[in-house]
């Protein structure tokens, strides 16, 4: 092997004088030893050793291979970095050749992204260790065209990348390009597909990370309870264990389910406000204010007074937009299984129907169930403390749900029933009666199986079926189809 004590020529140079074939070992290297620190907790000193020369062959720091190292470590001390690992992983369009140099470089950086998110290791995890998982995880969202967050739980900061599947185009399968950007030949998997089923993988690390903390030790200690950061995994862990926690600990818990629930608020407030609520009312005259001076119509319907001695435009009569709009009061009400395996989705419906209620002549009621049945409805505009009252976990009987649901129909019409569930149910055939009986009076009733963040969910088929006979299909994906659904609905 070359000593590159002596020989330190790097980057477009040394790469001209590469014996051909050069390039494609160094890159089997990199991948090799990619899938032997995946799979095999022994260290190979041959691969790593072969890797270390490739990496400061073509000019990238050797902290790439160091297990510790953090990306954020890396990119604070190597800047220019950043903007290649940003959609590393997205295919790029077809040219003719293709540049083996940069495919070993793209090698080298999506190793070291793979491995510092999914070889978690076994034994107890710290607060700083998880943080640091969750950092470099959305170093891997960046790399597959998404925001960080995005696929873990929806809540995207905004770094300025792509959504997921960018860059595939309608020509993401079937070219050259594999998926990360490194030209193996073949046909290319399609992102659009495989980056949402990501989501639900990197959930189920983070949710692993989380249950080998000792997270009441971690809370008890507020300068470790700062370094957590808020996800799905780690509030559920908190709601499930929120009874065993008191003083500085069970603060520190309330204020780390706030700041998320704060955090998921926002991205849901703006999914909702994209539509108003209700159509305009014409038979109300407009308001005769500046602010709902129509300018441009005004301009417009004067034209015949314009005068082109004076060049001035003489205006007899001004014109106002409508801004009242037509509502009629309509009824909410949501009901969540709160059971264990629908934690994500009380979360997200939770918040959701606290900014629902928030609208104008929108009454929600929100009831959660497991084998007992709670009517939230008090607290239903604070999902804080909505959810500070819920007892995750427990069996299902939603006809004890049904019973706290059926008599807030007043008016049927006006009322639409989101009924949130896996619908693996006890007394299953009653409850489904049920359910068609309040179908057929009038109600619109919406049996929604998954509403989580990454759109993972499982539905009992036999309800899947007779739902689909209903006529009333089983809503099963991100929470945006839910919103949509219910915009529908209110306007």
């Amino acid at each position: 092997m070359t000593d590159h004590t002596t020989d330190q020529t790097t980057g477009p140079a040394a790469e001209e004088t590469a014996p051909p074939g050069a390039d494609e070992n160094r890159r089997q290297v990199l991948y090799w030893r990619l899938l032997a620190r995946l799979f095999d907790h022994e260290e190979q000193a041959a691969l790593e050793s072969a890797s270390l020369a490739v990496v400061e062959d073509i000019g990238l720091p050797p902290a790439l291979l160091d297990p510790q190292a953090s990306i954020d470590a890396i990119v604070q001390r190597h800047p220019e970095l950043a903007a290649e690992l940003d959609a590393l992983m997205v295919p790029e369009p077809d040219e003719e050749g293709r540049d083996r140099a940069a495919e070993v470089r793209r090698a080298a950086l999506a190793s070291k992204v793979l491995l510092n998110v999914f070889a978690t290791g076994t034994g107890t995890v710290t607060a700083g260790q998880l943080a640091r998982w969750q950092s470099d995880a959305g170093w891997l969202e960046r790399a597959l065209g998404c925001r960080p967050g995005e696929l873990r739980g929806g809540r995207g900061t905004g770094h300025g990348g792509r959504g997921a599947g960018a860059g595939t185009g309608s020509g993401g399968a079937g070219r050259g390009v594999s998926p990360t950007g490194t030209g193996g030949g073949g046909r290319t998997p399609d992102l659009g597909r495989l980056v949402p089923e990501i989501g639900p993988e990197l959930g189920a690390l983070e949710a692993d990370l989380v249950k080998r903390m000792h997270l009441r030790e971690v809370l008890a200690d507020p300068a470790l309870a700062a370094q957590l950061t808020p996800s799905m995994s780690l509030i559920e862990q908190l709601l499930r264990d929120k009874n065993n926690l008191s003083g500085v600990a069970l603060a520190n818990a309330k204020a780390l389910i706030r700041r998320f629930v704060d955090e998921v608020a926002d991205v849901l407030r703006t999914q909702v406000e994209k539509a108003s609520v209700g159509a305009l009312d014409r038979s109300i005259p407009p308001k005769r204010v500046f602010r709902n001076l129509d300018l441009d119509r005004t301009i417009w319907k004067n034209l015949t007074n314009w005068d082109p001695e004076e060049e001035r435009l003489y205006v007899d009569r001004l014109y106002y937009r409508h801004t009242v709009r037509r509502t009629t009061p309509q009824r909410l009400i949501v009901v969540v299984d709160q059971s264990g395996s629908m934690v994500d989705s009380m979360v997200n419906c939770t918040i959701l129907a606290s900014i629902f209620a928030g609208l104008p002549k929108v009454d929600v009621h929100l009831i959660a169930y497991d084998t007992q049945a709670l009517d939230l409805t008090p607290w239903v505009s604070d999902p804080f403390e909505t959810l500070l009252r819920t007892n995750l976990g427990g069996g299902t009987d939603g006809t004890v749900a049904m019973a706290l649901a059926q008599p807030k129909i007043a008016e049927p019409r006006d009322t639409v029933v989101v009924w949130i569930s896996d619908f693996y149910e006890w007394q299953y055939e009653p409850l489904f009666e049920s359910m068609a009986a309040v179908h057929r009076s009038g109600a619109k009733f919406i049996p929604v199986g998954s509403v989580t963040s990454s759109g993972r969910g499982s539905v009992n088929p036999w309800f899947r079926e007779r739902f689909k006979d209903l006529g009333t299909p089983v809503i099963s994906g991100h929470i945006r189809k839910l919103v949509h659904e219910l915009k529908t609905f209110l306007t």
